[in-house]
């Protein structure tokens, strides 16, 4: 039970960090600069130009070069948890009251500027072949935004009180899944994302919101050791 709430958690972060002020507006963007096909040919459904394979392949490879960073991440943050075990209640605590923090920057009720910093790596173009679009994917998840990174910082957190290398990397995985899912889909329809997101955007400050609030349960949850974190 511990392991599926754990997952349903990490899960759902991933689609949060989807819908996040700093993601959801550019994925049209992301989707274009990774393919090379321009948003007037993606949104023109009669356009010849526009290869679904090629687009499906492209993304496949973004969202696996994303996944692999923060996959690895989450190993690396386990282990190091796992190594300092007799420390697991203060990393436990610890980890919670970090998770609290980024919930009430989320939610806005508390400003951090550090994590106000803009920390994407830009790439002047694409590099060429399909290895591209993966290297583009590790670089999206190595400079991740702001709104990013206190989501998938929670993450790493929850994955440090993990007693496996295994659990942790499982954990970044349902992440990944979370956002790569929503990514991968608006790809192959991003007419009806476009239509969607201009919906959606309206509400950007409420999913905020409740995506610091939901943080905010985890940490208190974790700190007052009635999260099962044990598979």
């Amino acid at each position: 039970m511990g392991n599926e709430i754990s997952l349903l958690v990490a899960f759902t972060a991933g689609l949060l960090s989807f819908l996040s002020p700093c993601v959801l507006p550019l994925i049209p963007a992301y989707i274009s600069f990774i393919t090379g096909v321009s948003i007037k040919d993606l949104t023109d459904s009669g356009s010849k130009n526009v290869g679904t394979n090629k687009i499906i392949l492209e993304t496949a490879l973004f969202c696996l070069g994303f996944s692999v960073v923060f996959i690895l991440l989450g190993a690396t943050i386990t282990f190091m948890g796992g190594f300092l075990s007799a420390h697991q209640d203060k990393i436990r605590i610890g980890g919670g009251i970090l998770i609290i923090l980024f919930g009430l920057h989320i939610t806005g009720l508390l400003k951090f500027k550090t994590l106000e910093k803009e920390k994407r790596i830009a790439l002047k173009g694409k590099p060429a072949s399909l290895l591209g679009s993966f290297v583009v994917g590790v670089v999206f998840a190595v400079g991740w935004t702001p709104c990013i990174g206190p989501i998938l910082g929670s993450i790493l957190a929850l994955a440090a009180t993990k007693e496996s290398v295994n659990q942790g990397m499982l954990l970044l995985c349902s992440y990944s899944l979370g956002l790569a899912v929503p990514f991968f889909i608006t790809s192959v329809a991003i007419n009806g994302f476009l239509r969607l997101s201009r919906k959606i955007s309206k509400y950007l400050n409420v999913i905020s919101i409740i995506s610091g609030a939901i943080l905010i349960i985890v940490g208190i949850l974790l700190v007052t050791n009635r999260f099962q974190i044990s598979l």
